[in-house]
C-alpha cells in the first residue's frame, strides 16, 4: 500500500470524493444515531445534494486549495482516493471563531495505517497558516463515536462546548 496526500482536484477527483462523502454520511447515521439518524442522513443524499455539495467544495477550494486534502492509494493497477480531510477556508473562520475541520474520513481498509494521522496533520498545517479570531481548531464529533473520539483525543482535542439541534420549520411552542 502506497498512500500519498495531495490537494483535491475537481477535474479528476469529484466522483471519488463524493463516494467517500456518502460513506462518511451513512457511517454517521448507522454508527451513532440509531434508525432515525440513519434515515435522515440517507435521505439527504440526493442528486441535488451531490451537485450542491461538490459546488460548495469547489468554492472552498477556490479560496484555499489546501482546504480539501485527499489520500490517494497508487497501486500498480489503479489509483483511488481512500480518504480526505475537508477544512473550511479562512474566510469562514468566524463561523466558530477558529479553524474548522468539517470532515475527516478514511475508508475502513486504511484505518490504523497512519493515513488518518497524515490527514490530520494536513489539517493542522492549514490551520496554522490561517489568521483566526481564536487560536484553535475545532470539529464536531458524536460522543458515541468512540473510535473517532479516541483518534481526536490522541491528537490533543478536548471537549469544548456541546452542540444541540432541532428540526427547522414548524416549532412546537
Amino acid at each position: 500500500m502506497s498512500v500519498e496526500l495531495r490537494p483535491y482536484d475537481a477535474s479528476t477527483d469529484a466522483e471519488a470524493l463524493y463516494d467517500l462523502k456518502v460513506a462518511f454520511e451513512r457511517g454517521l447515521g448507522e454508527n451513532t444515531g440509531g434508525e432515525a439518524k440513519a434515515t435522515a442522513y440517507a435521505g439527504k443524499l440526493t442528486d441535488d445534494y451531490r451537485e450542491k455539495w461538490l459546488a460548495w467544495v469547489d468554492r472552498c477550494v477556490a479560496d484555499e486549495p489546501r482546504c480539501v486534502t485527499v489520500a490517494v492509494d497508487e497501486t500498480a493497477d489503479s489509483t483511488s482516493i481512500v480518504g480526505y480531510v475537508f477544512c473550511l477556508p479562512e474566510r469562514l473562520a468566524f463561523v466558530w471563531d477558529a479553524a474548522v475541520i468539517n470532515e475527516l474520513y478514511l475508508a475502513p481498509d486504511y484505518r490504523g495505517t497512519g493515513v488518518a494521522d497524515d490527514l490530520m496533520n494536513a489539517a493542522l498545517d492549514l490551520a496554522v497558516d490561517q489568521d483566526l479570531p481564536l487560536d484553535r481548531i475545532v470539529l464536531d464529533v458524536d460522543p458515541k463515536n468512540e473510535r473517532a473520539r479516541g483518534f481526536y483525543d490522541r491528537h490533543g482535542f478536548e471537549s469544548w462546548g456541546e452542540m444541540v439541534a432541532r428540526p427547522v420549520g414548524d416549532a412546537e411552542e
